[in-house]
């Protein structure tokens, strides 16, 4: 079982960055890959970025490449998302996720979930 926590959202002006933070917990070393999601209101949960565990790859939603950066650090268990030029429209729920199985790095398919982090970003 990996247990996660999401922090680091909040209020941002359109325009603006935001860094969120994963903190991983439990077996940890069964996790092959990282990645966040989010579900904005009346939406459905849809794939943002993930990563390796290892960070030697990557893959992002069209929507965000260019703007978002997936990265991590192993000695902290952690893994950040790095938001800059934000829009009304990247408001959401920001939820990690992790998993054990083996899977192609774009597949969205994960085993443990966090509580999800509020990103709002105003016009």
């Amino acid at each position: 079982q990996v247990q996660l926590v999401e922090s680091g959202g909040g209020l941002v002006q359109a325009g603006g960055s935001l860094r969120l933070s994963c903190a991983a917990s439990g077996r940890t070393f069964s996790t092959r890959a990282m990645g966040w999601f989010r579900q904005a209101p009346g939406k459905e949960r849809e794939f943002v970025a993930a990563t390796s565990w290892s960070g030697g790859s990557t893959y992002y939603a069209d929507s965000v490449k260019g703007r978002f950066t997936i990265s991590r650090d192993n000695a902290k268990n952690t893994v950040y998302l790095q938001m800059n030029s934000l829009s009304p429209e990247d408001t959401a729920v920001y939820y990690c996720a992790a998993r054990a199985r083996i899977a192609p790095i774009e597949a969205p398919v994960y085993d443990w979930w966090g509580q999800g982090t509020q990103v709002t970003v105003s016009s």
